[in-house]
């Protein structure tokens, strides 16, 4: 009987390690002590290290940082590992090109069942990526939901400033998602793995903001009875997120513009110098510049926070991602309380379309999980919303149906885009919150 087995090739290493060459996707393994002990031809394509490079190297060392970022397990001293994990990550190639990478972990475990390491594959989809962005296909990015073109440019930002370290300062309305935005920046960069550290600096009175930011030691103050980290200390190696910071008194304005010139600040009522490795990201819901021009905010302070800014469009601004929305958070009530799924009446949704946001992305969160409350059925309806958005509906202007649109022209647009009302209503060249307002009127349609 002929010996040939794929039980019997796999046997050979030299075997193993040519079929794990020409696989499409790269391999890595590192035992429980992070030294990689396999690095297949994909994987240095993808990451432009060679073999020799890597291998027998401490993982977190090899690359500079963890491979994973965020996601690594072997951050803590007893990591704790899932049988296999899917994540999103990104990575910067030894050139110093920034690839986003979909990887798959899967634990490696000998004859007794002990975990001795861990396997990763992963692709390259970094021109995938682009190209859904290019082509509006993009509906999310991390955990900021939208496919507006305001938001896509968002999203492309994100990307260009995640792998520098400049000053980055994000500007909108309340709600509209500021510390999401930072939080994105953080996650798409090298110092994903590293803490991101945020502070609202109007949540805080003066007297507690310089604490808060620099930490103090011990007698500094009454209350003070031991040393303490200051966020800065807290978010060396990540990102430091200052909310609202045009709130910051002149006095705080000043250590943070020598903090982001030298690097160096000291703790309240301490006299040595601490230096951190800290990326710096503010947001303010006020127009920075007018601050400037009344003299409530140093001008060389700006321009330090303000090397690269966001600006965040409000909600009403963007309609179009309003039904992503309204679907996101009805499903994240749905799971969290074990609910089938809600579906939304048309007048309800004309509501929500025809209404202002002055409380933005938050607001319509709000305004769902009442609805969620109060809708005792499987379709939740304009009357199951809260107050400001019925009285609105009741005061508002109603156009009516648009000329446009009849009942067999809305119909065959329904069934030729599979029933997507976003794409109907472009199909039909109306805004979807006409084409809602139509589907209301007609409830057979529905």
């Amino acid at each position: 009987m002929s010996d040939f087995s794929l039980e019997n090739l796999m046997c050979h290493q030299d075997n193993l390690e040519t079929v794990l060459d020409n696989l499409k996707e790269g391999i890595i393994a590192h035992d429980m002590n992070r030294r990689i002990f396999f690095f297949n031809k994909e994987a240095e394509r993808i990451t432009g290290y060679t073999r020799q490079e890597i291998l027998s190297r401490d993982c977190h060392e090899a690359f500079g940082s963890p491979f994973c970022g965020e996601h690594c397990a072997f951050c803590v001293d007893e990591p704790d590992l899932a049988d296999t994990s899917e994540y999103t990550i990104n990575i910067t190639t030894k050139t110093g090109e920034h690839r986003r990478l979909e990887a798959t972990v899967t634990s490696m475990k000998n004859g007794d069942g002990q975990l001795i390491g861990v396997l990763s594959s992963f692709k390259d989809v970094t021109d995938l990526f682009s190209l859904k962005m290019k082509v509006g296909e993009m509906t999310s990015f991390g955990n900021i939901i939208g496919q507006d073109s305001k938001m896509l440019d968002i999203f492309q930002q994100i990307r260009d400033v995640s792998g520098y370290d400049y000053t980055v300062h994000i500007s909108g309305e309340t709600g509209t998602g500021k510390e999401l935005v930072a939080n994105a920046i953080h996650n798409e960069s090298p110092r994903a793995g590293a803490p991101f550290v945020p502070i609202n600096c109007g949540a805080l009175p003066e007297g507690l903001i310089e604490s808060e930011l620099f930490g103090h030691v011990k007698g500094a103050f009454s209350g003070a009875v031991r040393d303490k980290k200051g966020r800065f200390e807290l978010a060396d190696g990540g990102t430091l997120f200052l909310d609202e910071v045009a709130e910051l008194s002149n006095n705080i304005q000043v250590k943070l513009l020598r903090f982001l010139q030298e690097g160096k600040f000291e703790r309240v009522g301490g006299e040595k110098t601490t230096s951190v490795n800290v990326r710096v990201i503010s947001a303010t819901n006020k127009k920075l510049k007018e601050a400037v021009r009344q003299g409530k905010f140093r001008e060389d302070l700006y321009y330090r926070l303000n090397v690269i800014p966001i600006h965040i469009p409000p909600l009403r601004e963007r309609k179009i991602d309003i039904p992503l929305l309204i679907d996101r958070f009805l499903r994240e009530a749905g799971e969290r309380y074990d609910r089938q799924s809600l579906k939304v009446s048309p007048q309800a949704m004309s509501s929500m379309l025809d209404y202002r946001w002055p409380g933005n992305v938050r607001e319509l969160q709000n305004a769902i999980q009442f609805a969620f409350v109060k809708c005792s059925g499987k379709t939740l309806a304009a009357e199951d919303l809260p107050l400001e958005l019925r009285e609105n509906e009741n005061t508002c202007i109603r156009r009516g149906p648009s000329r446009k649109l009849d009942i067999e022209s809305v119909r065959s647009a329904l069934v030729h885009t599979g029933g997507n009302k976003a794409r109907a209503a472009k199909q039909l060249g109306v805004g979807r919150a006409t084409l809602y307002r139509f589907l209301g009127d007609h409830p057979e349609l529905n």
